[in-house]
């Protein structure tokens, strides 16, 4: 029932929830609890599902994805008057004493949706991205109030990534993210940001129509962004989010408090050199400076105990899953099956590019797993069913050639 299956790229997610585990315990070694087993143990149920979701007919998402998107939107609701805290936000639900994050699922039943959407019509036309826009405001909206930036900035990539695959022109991408840029410009960068209300103008000259009407309404958005950046600075993000977003810049400037992690991070990473210090044998990791190196910071653990080696090796086999999603993408039979790679692509380059980028300084702490090697039951679940998927549209597509 699975034949013509990519068990290459099956193995390569094996391989990498293996590794985790071995790394996970060695965290925990001097520790009074162990997850080790607990994520080999969910590694397994999500095998099991992946398998599961190889042998069927991805095309049946086709159908179902109204009440995927409804499922989805109210699985989030539920958080925030069920829902569980911890570390400060409140983002699970106990489901039969285990703790069930929605907006990880969430980020699949966004990929199901959207491929739907844009399966039918393509992002050719502005009306097509205004409506995928809006699809995504709910549950996004539902998951920043958690708050939870990381996961929003996730849905943020699947979507500009299935965009950019439904033939969305390079224009629009540039202006749909030109108030955010805005907004970081007017509070960073001063002098630059009327350079890129200029670059914003040209955009939208070129490529909205209504031209003076399309081009007073782009620069109007970024002039706004622009002046209420410093409200929402300081009145809609939290005060940890601030500190997330900035101290990576300069994390010396609060070394006991934001900045802790990256210094501490950044110090693992080097005691590794090239052959590491070996699993159980990093100062760093086994006196615990590192705090949540179990989940966020994993890459620490793994460059300081298996050195540039096994680092590299970890971003090796990251690439080569990304380059199996995209061979799948442009091979697929259909449209839906191809942005269903795609999606899946987007929300796994990101979360791997994020996570890596700020263990090793490069980018802001965002709470972002490392997929299959990070622990978390809900993420690692959500990764194995969305390669599921992916591996039906591989398999879809050798039964035609057949």
């Amino acid at each position: 029932p699975w034949e013509g299956s990519d068990w290459g790229l099956a193995g390569l997610a094996i391989a990498l929830t293996f590794l985790g585990g071995l790394v996970i315990r060695s965290t925990q070694l001097n520790q009074d609890y162990a997850e080790w087993w607990q994520h080999w143990l969910t590694g397994g149920v999500g095998v099991a599902l992946m398998l599961w979701c190889a042998r069927g007919r991805y095309q049946n998402l086709y159908d179902w994805h109204w009440w995927i998107y409804g499922v989805t939107c109210l699985s989030l609701l539920a958080v925030r008057f069920v829902g569980t805290s911890a570390l400060g936000a409140q983002r699970w639900i106990n489901v039969a004493g285990f703790h069930v994050q929605p907006s990880e699922f969430a980020k699949l039943g966004l990929i199901i949706v959207l491929a739907a959407l844009l399966a039918d019509r393509p992002a050719d036309r502005l009306a097509s991205i205004f409506r995928t826009l809006a699809i995504i405001a709910v549950p996004w909206g539902l998951v920043f109030i958690q708050p939870d930036l990381g996961t929003s900035l996730v849905f943020g990539a699947i979507a500009f990534g299935m965009l950019y695959w439904a033939n969305a022109r390079s224009n629009w991408l540039i202006l749909m993210i030109s108030p955010l840029v805005s907004a970081i410009l007017f509070e960073a960068l001063r002098w630059a940001w009327p350079i890129w209300l200029g670059v914003v103008a040209w955009n939208a000259w070129k490529s909205l129509p209504w031209q003076r009407l399309g081009t007073s309404l782009a620069l109007g958005v970024n002039v706004l962004a622009g002046l209420v950046s410093g409200f929402l600075w300081e009145h809609v993000l939290h005060d940890y989010q601030r500190d997330r977003l900035i101290l990576f810049l300069d994390p010396n400037k609060d070394p006991l408090g934001g900045g802790y992690h990256l210094i501490q991070s950044r110090i693992a990473i080097g005691a590794g050199g090239f052959w590491g210090q070996g699993l159980t044998q990093g100062t760093q990791t086994q006196l615990r400076f590192i705090p949540e190196q179990h989940t966020d910071f994993i890459f620490s653990a793994i460059g300081e105990e298996l050195g540039f080696l096994g680092s590299m090796a970890v971003v090796t086999i990251c690439f080569l899953i990304c380059w199996r999603l995209v061979v799948i993408a442009q091979t697929a039979k259909d449209d839906f099956g191809s942005l269903l790679a795609i999606g899946t692509l987007a929300m796994l380059l990101f979360q791997m590019v994020i996570n890596i980028s700020m263990t090793i300084g490069l980018g802001p702490v965002t709470g972002i797993p490392l997929p299959w090697v990070s622990y978390g039951r809900s993420a690692m679940l959500t990764n194995f069913l969305a390669l599921g998927i992916v591996e039906a549209v591989y398999r879809a597509r050798y039964r035609v050639r057949r």
